[in-house]
């Protein structure tokens, strides 16, 4: 299995699903009022992404595709809630930028050590029955569903945050200057593309630790993909100085700038703003006695465009102080670089939906619409019922028969179907019948209303009695003690 860097990834999230709420009714000895008391649904755990300063690669994710977190616990009797579902934490490394693969929008863009974003929510608890208690249904049996937690693909591109990146031809000593700069072990050897991935290296300035990349060998076309192409650039645009390490024995008499020009113009079509990123030029192999001729048409092609050429040696470890000093006091100079402009995810809050007709339904479109549904239990009446409440509520109803639609035709929310049924309008106006009520005979009907009104007739005789005794607080009569 390789073990080398890993710098894209796509996985799965998916936050976990509410707890349902409780059905219960209280039922103990000595206690002469119970009621309902189902208690709520724990609520569904989120997916985190978080950075961890200890990690250089996304492999420890792409090991594993599904990330599901946990879900929340049912409700039980005595009003008791439910477990909390376990958050998940994903750790990745500084200078990864989480997407949504979908949309494509930027979740974040992770610099520092510790920093968090949330990627994938968790359903919120059901309540349970008892919090439906009415003046006029005083022992609901409906509850409520967990919400479902979201779910989404993401895209996780890692760009390395090195201060200083060192670019350059294949075989140019990039490796070898990392190695003896720093405690970092690349890959060095005397062939072409002996690094396939960008190595870090510590370099120590007092207290202080400056990250050095060193990247691998760009060859002319890179921003078309050629060689390493957009892997290799990629990892460019977080350095805040590029090192231009020149190879001489590699460099012609006629034209000693020409590998010089072809790194600027490859970054350049990459992106305009790494043409515009402070640059130090370095020539390595300044031991060679045989290029000592190329090495002073290089000089002379340098003063004559006014570049600052640092001769180094790392076989003979000759000129590095020069040459680190100098990148020292450009990072000094340079800011920190800007951040990808991220998108947190939007709340789930909003009952905006909208209803389109297709083929051979209506169907109707929204996040809060379509929560309500997939949390309902279809086969439980009272919840039903209290579903058709809140779409009626929220204006479902309305604005499918605004746009035609007529009883009997196929409604779709989400993945169910329903049969559309207009609610009559006598029937809005009045308070909905409550079904679980005792019904009241037709028989019995007449004689309830006959003792109303001998009620109500009694009560007016007795209140025009007192007017004409006037009687005063509890039968004293005017003018007693």
């Amino acid at each position: 299995m390789s073990h080398g860097l890993v710098d894209h990834i796509n996985i799965y999230v998916r936050g976990g699903d509410g707890g349902n709420g409780s059905r219960s009714m209280r039922r103990e000895k000595f206690v002469p009022d119970g009621g309902p008391d189902g208690g709520d649904g724990g609520r569904g755990a989120n997916v985190y992404v978080q950075v961890d300063g200890h990690l250089h690669t996304l492999l420890d994710l792409k090991r594993k595709v599904h990330w599901r977190a946990g879900a929340g616990g049912k409700g039980g009797r005595k009003r008791a809630s439910g477990r909390d579902g376990e958050d998940v934490i994903l750790l990745v490394p500084p200078g990864t930028i989480v997407a949504d693969k979908e949309t494509g929008l930027c979740l974040a863009d992770l610099f520092r050590d510790g920093e968090r974003v949330l990627v994938a929510r968790g359903g919120r608890g059901g309540r349970g029955n008892c919090h439906f208690v009415t003046s006029v249904d005083k022992a609901p049996r409906h509850y409520e569903n967990g919400d479902p937690g979201e779910e989404r693909w993401l895209t996780m591109d890692l760009q390395m945050m090195a201060e200083v990146g060192i670019v350059g031809m294949p075989n140019a000593g990039k490796s070898t200057l990392l190695s003896v700069i720093s405690r970092a072990e690349p890959k060095v050897g005397d062939y072409p593309f002996t690094t396939l991935q960008p190595t870090l290296g510590v370099v120590n300035r007092g207290y202080q630790g400056i990250v050095f990349a060193d990247l691998p060998g760009l060859v002319e076309g890179a921003s078309q993909g050629v060689g390493l192409g957009h892997r290799f650039l990629r990892h460019v645009e977080r350095t805040r100085v590029l090192l231009h390490l020149l190879d001489l024995a590699s460099l012609s008499m006629e034209e000693p700038l020409e590998t010089y020009d072809t790194l600027r113009r490859e970054l350049r079509l990459y992106s305009q703003n790494l043409a515009l990123r402070p640059e130090v030029v370095a020539v390595n192999k300044c031991e060679l006695e045989s290029c000592q001729g190329v090495l002073e048409a290089l000089r002379a092609a340098c003063r004559k465009r006014g570049l600052r050429l640092f001769e180094v040696s790392c076989h003979a470890h000759a000129g590095l102080p020069a040459l680190l000093e100098q990148l020292f006091g450009e990072l000094d100079q340079t800011p920190l670089p800007v951040r990808q402009l991220a998108h947190p995810l939007p709340p789930r809050t909003h009952h905006e939906f909208r209803v389109e007709y297709e083929v051979d339904c209506w169907r109707v479109f929204g996040e809060k619409v379509e929560l309500l549904v997939r949390s309902t239990d279809m086969e439980d009446p009272d919840n039903v019922r209290n579903l058709q409440r809140k779409l009626l509520g929220w204006g479902v109803e309305d604005e499918l028969l605004r746009q035609g639609a007529e009883a009997g035709e196929t409604v779709r929310i989400g993945k169910n179907l329903f049969d559309f049924e207009p609610t009559p309008e006598w029937l809005r106006r009045e308070r909905q019948p409550d079904h679980d009520a005792v019904q009241v005979r037709p028989s019995q009907k007449e004689a309830l209303v006959r003792r109303a009104e001998l009620r109500k007739s009694a009560k007016e005789q007795a209140q025009a009695v007192a007017g004409q005794v006037g009687t005063r607080g509890r039968g004293r009569k005017k003018g007693q003690l």
